[in-house]
């Protein structure tokens, strides 16, 4: 054991002389490697960052919340002419649903709307994202708060001119002072502030809580109606946990349809969005990303590889003398061998490390530039590692078995 330690040594030596002797010709010879790694495991990181974003955006929200409305979250095999033909959901079929629906924890009405501009005293903010929901919303999106509460249900089936602001809405109307109770104009009326959330981040989707407000739905119904064209209406619905989803669903389909009055045959003129169905999705894309970044790192690998080929085999000529004087000592073929495959996997490991470093550089360089948090993980360096030795292992095994296999005394002749 302590002979492949003195072994493992000596090819460390070599390779870090292999660096400094010949440096221009080594780096440009590592320049796949360091290319392949540095792709492979940028995309890897990126795919995961953004896995990591998705997650983190949706944690507050079951995956099997359905969101009811006349638009779907994908493609559909509906015309599009007939699909805009359908009636937006109502807000009497939310109470029905909610009186009617079984296996159900909450469900909610919401109204999707423009962005507007907020307003406290002298200070404006614009491009808010506005969201009109029903009480129940507290619960199926896992609001957190900073301060203060959300409305309740009397508040929110009356249409009390309450609001719920987002952290950085807050600081921007109120800075260091406590917004609640103080009131700020929205829609040409006044509003009072009863709650401000818990700081989220920036959103992946668009929108965070942090840049959002929230009112009870039936203001807005009050003071525009229901048949209002820049409004879309959703009943969100948030099923019990380990229920049977098909079910369920064919369980809405069938009570939304009673209430429409849809005759059978007919087709269905709503779409039921389940959460779930958009992430699967989003992992379906991320497949795909690693699965394209893999062919495209793939390629750099190679060219890596025979970059590393080519120095073995020019150190391989290059002590062609050495050799055949270790072996005429009595230095045995897997001795050689193992000599230059692990210079080769030495080799290839720091060109390796130099792409990992320079991921670690561009993580850094994203994370402070775009807000996003770019994380190169342990398993993502291992991996990383481990792909440079492959490679190294796989391009010196030529080299290697060329060096180990050379005649002592033709090798010292050679070498003269």
């Amino acid at each position: 054991m302590i002979v492949y330690f003195r072994l493992l040594k000596e090819s460390f030596t070599f390779a870090i002389n292999a660096l400094t002797n010949n440096k221009l010709r080594t780096l440009l010879s590592l320049l796949g490697v360091t290319i392949g790694i540095l792709s492979i495991i940028a995309v890897l990181a990126a795919v995961d960052s953004l896995d990591r974003k998705i997650t983190k955006d949706l944690s507050s929200l079951d995956k099997n919340t359905i969101y009811l409305m006349r638009f779907s979250f994908g493609p559909s095999d509906i015309p599009q002419w007939k699909r805009e033909q359908f009636p937006d959901v109502t807000y009497d079929e939310y109470t029905t649903l909610k009186n009617s629906i079984n296996n159900t924890d909450q469900v909610g009405y919401q109204l999707f709307v423009k962005r507007e501009s907020l307003k406290y005293e002298s200070k404006t903010v614009s491009d808010v994202n506005v969201v009109p929901v029903s009480n129940e919303f507290i619960d199926i999106g896992g609001l957190e708060f900073d301060t203060g509460r959300f409305y309740n249900e009397s508040e929110s089936n009356s249409g009390t001119a309450v609001i719920v602001l987002g952290s950085e809405i807050a600081e921007g109307l109120f800075g260091q002072m406590d917004p609640i109770g103080k009131n700020l104009r929205l829609y040409g009326q006044r509003f009072t502030v009863i709650g401000v959330l818990k700081k989220q981040g920036e959103g992946l989707f668009g929108d965070s809580n942090d840049t959002s407000v929230y009112l009870p739905v039936n203001f807005l119904r009050r003071l525009y109606g229901d048949n209002n064209d820049s409004m879309t209406p959703v009943i969100l619905l948030k099923p019990k946990k380990g229920i049977d989803m098909a079910a369920y669903k064919a369980d809405v389909i069938q009570k939304l349809r009673a209430a429409r009055g849809l005759k059978a045959g007919e087709i269905d003129n709503f779409f039921i969005n389940v959460l779930s169905g958009f992430t699967d999705f989003i992992d379906g894309i991320i497949g795909q990303m690693n699965f394209v970044g893999w062919i495209i790192s793939g390629f750099s690998l190679l060219v890596g590889g025979f970059g590393i080929a080519n120095i073995m085999f020019v150190s391989v000529k290059e002590r062609t003398n050495l050799i055949g004087i270790q072996k005429s000592l009595g230095a045995k073929n897997h001795f050689i061998l193992f000599q230059f495959l692990f210079e080769a996997i030495i080799l290839s490991v720091i060109g390796g490390i130099i792409g990992l470093i320079m991921v670690w550089i561009i993580s850094i360089i994203i994370t402070n530039v775009l807000d996003f948090e770019f994380v190169l993980s342990t398993g993502n360096i291992i991996l990383g590692t481990v792909l440079a030795a492959i490679i190294g292992l796989i391009s010196g095994i030529l080299p290697a078995i060329s060096a180990s296999r050379l005649d002592p005394v033709e090798a010292i002749r050679t070498g003269m």
